[in-house]
């Protein structure tokens, strides 16, 4: 077969797909709102459910409700109906998803969801099945056909319940106001998380590292100073240890352009006044916006007095994983 050929059936197959999740958004409704609002009110967790490619799908449901604020698991219907059902209580809901709303293994456990009196959400392409009529609400995510060209393989049909999972997962995330610092708790690992929940204190530099002159200190001694703590700058501070301001390289270019006497010359008369700083507790990405927004590479930290308490440069963020 041709390169060509194989791109345009590949080009098919999305357009198919495409498709389908296009479809969805005519259909939702009433319906989906009510979807929601059980997921909202579920005072346990919500339990996806779902067979063969279906119960792939359910996995992925399941864990981006659980990363986006609404505590979930995939529970596997045949584990389901050899005891692992027991996992289900009466404050959970289960959103149960299945193509043709035939599924055996799900209608098995239907009963006993009755029993429990969970709400029962479920994704079918057929809304007369089996499974709808036991559901508190059902989504119909049918498709018209599927991108396989035997009509057989779960392709559309999996991709436009993925989509409506998607959908319910962001919906419910917006209505509970669910923050970048809430999605950072769920994923402490990731960039985002130590983007997010990372402090400029724990990345700050302290002690004997930190760069600091007084305000009659020769330019000398400021160069000194930079050159032996490494972070581009010197602070320069009275002698209380509150930061007045501080030497940067773009300030030692500027008085090299004027040809001052490096031994005559003071800190105060080249320093840059009332600088940028930053606070302990600041969020390092907050550290990071400051750095972009004022084109500088380095930024004191200062208590509530004003009070040299840390130091820290792009490099000390670019190491955390921050930027």
């Amino acid at each position: 077969m041709s390169s060509a050929a194989l791109i345009a059936r590949g080009r098919r197959v999305l357009a198919t797909e495409a498709e389908a999740v296009a479809a969805l958004e005519h259909r939702l409704g009433e319906p989906f709102a009510e979807a929601c609002r059980l997921i909202l009110r579920c005072e346990g967790r919500a339990v996806v459910t779902g067979m063969g490619k279906s119960g792939h799908v359910g996995s992925k449901i399941a864990a981006t409700l659980a990363s986006t604020g609404t505590p979930s698991f995939f529970l596997h219907p045949a584990e389901a109906i050899h005891g692992d059902i027991g996992m289900i209580t009466g404050k959970d809901a289960v959103l149960a998803l299945s193509n043709s709303g035939e599924t055996h293994e799900l209608l098995t456990i239907l009963p006993v969801l009755k029993r429990l009196d969970v709400p029962l959400i479920a994704l079918t392409g057929r809304p007369g099945s089996t499974l709808a009529r036991y559901a508190t609400v059902t989504l119909d995510v049918s498709v018209p056909a599927e991108a396989c060209p035997l009509n057989l393989a779960p392709t559309a049909s999996t991709t436009a319940t993925l989509a409506m999972g998607d959908a319910l997962a962001v919906a419910v995330l917006e209505a509970r106001g669910f923050t970048e610092e809430d999605f950072a708790r769920s994923h402490p690992g990731g960039s985002l998380g130590r983007r997010l929940l990372l402090h400029v204190d724990e990345v700050m530099r302290t002690g004997d590292d930190l760069p600091a002159v007084g305000l009659d200190t020769p330019l000398s001694a400021g160069l000194l100073e930079m050159s032996r703590k490494g972070l581009g700058m010197t602070t320069i501070v009275d002698d209380a240890r509150h930061v007045i301001g501080v030497f940067t390289d773009g300030d030692l270019r500027r008085a090299l352009d004027k040809q001052l006497d490096v031994h005559a010359t003071r800190m105060r008369d080249v320093m840059t006044a009332e600088p940028k700083m930053a606070r302990p507790r600041m969020l390092a990405a907050e550290a990071v916006h400051l750095m972009e927004t004022y084109r500088i590479t380095a930024l004191p930290v200062v208590d509530d007095a004003g009070t040299l308490v840390g130091a820290l440069n792009v490099h000390d963020l670019l190491r955390a994983g921050v930027m």
